[in-house]
């Protein structure tokens, strides 16, 4: 059964970075083969989108977090990475990474093209 671990949260300084990675355990999966999605959610909002990734590499962006956050992933230790730089108070919410259930050139960052979820880490900007 697959399992998507997020990790990497804190508390950190307005203008800080973060990287957090979200790691794929179980089942054989590779995260290489579908879409990944980053998704954050803020007490008392609704779940956002924050960035995705594909199966051929390609990627997107919420308009606010581009310039900011980088997405990338690494086959290798089949991980996908969510850097984040210049951070505000704003971004503030807990994090959950999501995967696709089959191969995907595009992603999108609609709740509902993800089917595993994981548990979501704690990001916390403040002076």
């Amino acid at each position: 059964q697959l399992q998507l671990v997020e990790s990497g949260g804190g508390l950190v300084q307005p203008g800080g970075s973060l990287r957090l990675s979200c790691a794929a355990s179980g089942s054989g999966f590779t995260l290489a083969s579908t879409a990944i999605g980053w998704f954050r959610q803020a007490p008392g909002k609704e779940r956002e989108g924050v960035s995705c990734i594909s199966s051929v590499g390609s990627t997107n962006y919420a308009d606010s977090v581009k310039g900011r956050f980088t997405i990338s992933r690494d086959s290798a230790k089949n991980t996908v990475y969510l850097q984040m730089n210049s951070l505000k108070p704003d971004d503030t919410a807990v994090y959950f990474c999501a995967a696709a259930s089959e191969w995907r050139s595009r992603c999108t960052l609609t709740e509902f093209s993800y089917a595993n979820w994981g548990q979501g880490t704690q990001v916390t900007v403040s002076s």
